[in-house]
């Protein structure tokens, strides 16, 4: 008889319980992983799912990973990649990936690979991970095998211009039918010098990812923007901000294409969806369900419309949470 999971916290929350015990996928016959899930991280070493619901809550891995932040799943591959911040300080960030099933943990990009690796998107098409390295200054992408890495943005360079927050870039997106990448640079904690860029993929011939002249900032003067999603039917973007109220700790979204003549300080096309978060962090859109679900480092998995309406809380004392994903699984 197999012994009793061992429990580390006594938490009174539907499902929270189940996350804190020690059991893995893998090691406790649990079924495999099918239809709509959520996949999220713990700052402190977690990898979690669990149906969109909050229900099914399983803990995929709980060791080997070092302040996880972004995540993303082939669905195909039936495989999960996430970035590792590392020790933030220390150039020592990594991309690991994981089978579904729990099994074959990998090193995708070795420690030192990155700086300190934020929000990570898949674009299954191109066979590309793309992310955001924060105290490197960078927007980078790489194969999925982990070869061929390249920086495609270099905000700053230099270790002082590592310590200011406005050179450090954090949450990413991909519009890869159009070729253009969008990302956050967040400014120091509660600045109000939070800013979202685009650029196109491609670095323009005979530029560098430090001079390239295409990048434009669409937004400016934001409280802390974090991780963002895409919605590219609508021309969408949404994203987080872990700042101070009003404007801070909020979900937003605004076009993606600015009005002609706008400027990026004085936008007004900026809606907030959704406010009160604790340290809000990450942000994934269910189109087909017309949902978005987001995270805060309080702990906390939400859902909402995507209009904002609806929100309520899935699980709560959960950790330190960060980044998340919604995928549609195959049964």
């Amino acid at each position: 008889m197999k012994a009793p999971c061992k429990v580390t916290s006594f938490l009174i929350v539907a499902g929270a319980l189940a996350a804190w015990c020690a059991d893995d996928a893998s090691k406790s016959g649990a079924p495999a992983l099918t239809g709509p899930r959520i996949f999220y991280l713990d700052a402190k070493g977690r990898l979690l799912t669990a149906k969109p619901d909050g229900s099914d809550l399983r803990v995929l891995l709980s060791s080997g990973m070092s302040g996880p932040d972004g995540v993303a799943v082939d669905v195909q591959a039936k495989q999960i990649y996430w970035t590792n911040m590392g020790k933030v300080k220390v150039d020592d960030g990594s991309i690991q990936r994981l089978d579904l099933d729990g099994t074959n943990l990998t090193t995708v990009v070795p420690v030192g690979g990155t700086f300190t690796a934020k929000q990570l998107k898949l674009d299954k098409k191109s066979g590309k991970l793309y992310w955001s390295d924060r105290e490197g200054m960078r927007v980078m992408r790489t194969n999925l095998d982990g070869s061929h890495v390249e920086t495609l943005i270099e905000s700053a360079h230099g270790d002082e211009a590592r310590l200011d927050a406005r050179n450090w870039c954090v949450g990413i997106a991909v519009d890869t039918d159009r070729g253009k990448v969008y990302w956050t640079q967040k400014g120091g904690d509660n600045a109000n010098l939070g800013v979202i860029r685009r650029a196109d993929i491609a670095i323009p011939k005979g530029q560098t990812a430090a001079n390239r002249s295409d990048v434009e900032v669409l937004f400016a003067g934001l409280p802390e923007p974090i991780d963002m999603d895409l919605d590219l039917k609508s021309r969408t973007m949404y994203w987080t901000d872990r700042g101070d109220p009003p404007n801070g700790n909020t979900v937003n979204r605004a076009p993606m294409d600015p009005p002609a003549g706008f400027d990026p300080k004085n936008r007004k096309d900026l809606q907030i969806l959704v406010t009160g978060l604790r340290e809000g962090i990450g942000i994934s859109l269910d189109l087909k369900g017309g949902r978005m679900f987001f995270t805060d480092l309080g702990g906390t998995v939400y859902a909402a419309n995507l209009d904002g309406s609806g929100r309520k809380a899935l699980l709560t004392g959960q950790g330190s949470l960060t980044g998340i994903t919604f995928v549609e699984l195959s049964k």
